[in-house]
């Protein structure tokens, strides 16, 4: 593939991202292939070498964040007339109040899951006080000849270490998991609002 046709992929798979994005990105890969080219490598082999094209898209993509897409792909692209700006603010009672629901929705629904994650956390923190809890009261027990008391405390630390070990590494899997998830669904709303502008 040369680097025009290389070009022009990269910017029909950009569409959507901001026109100033866009060719920023166009001229940091061509002036890349360029370089390459200069130091005696092949066309062909100088945009291989750049990578694949989705992988790029994908990239550059997961890098701008979503409110700057969402703003590009929002701005009007003509004025409204006077009928339609009418029509908006008579129809604003209904249609924004179910934009806010769900957002709404979808925002309780967020916080629930982290929600989730905090309980265990403080689940994990319980169970190792408990096993220190339970060390303190053996020294105490012990200290004041009731062995049998100092050991049953003991075992019940020990007891309470060992899951506060396996709640730390669930809770750690947890953390990692929604930290994934949350990355995953902007990258998601990212490429939906691409894809639309694509599509226009």
């Amino acid at each position: 593939m040369g680097k025009k046709e290389f070009l022009a992929q990269l910017r029909k798979k950009l569409s959507g991202l901001p026109q100033e994005d866009i060719e920023e990105s166009v001229l940091f890969y061509s002036e890349m292939i360029e370089d390459r080219m200069e130091e005696g490598v092949s066309e062909e082999e100088a945009v291989s070498a750049a990578g694949s094209i989705d992988d790029i898209a994908a990239q550059i993509v997961a890098e701008t964040p979503l409110v700057k897409i969402a703003r590009e792909r929002l701005k009007p692209t003509r004025r409204r007339s006077a009928g339609e700006i009418v029509l908006l603010i008579l129809g604003s009672p209904i249609w924004l109040s179910l934009v806010i629901a769900v957002f709404a929705v979808i925002f309780s629904l967020y916080v629930s899951l982290w929600a989730v994650i905090v309980s265990a956390w403080a689940v994990f923190i319980s169970l190792a006080v408990c096993a220190a809890g339970g060390g303190l009261a053996c020294a105490v027990y012990v200290g004041s000849d009731n062995a049998a008391s100092g050991l049953a405390a003991l075992a019940a630390g020990m007891v309470c270490a060992g899951l506060s070990i396996f709640m730390f590494y669930g809770c750690r899997a947890l953390a990692k998991g929604m930290l994934i998830f949350t990355k995953k669904t902007a990258i998601w709303m990212k490429k939906c609002f691409i894809k639309k502008e694509a599509a226009l």
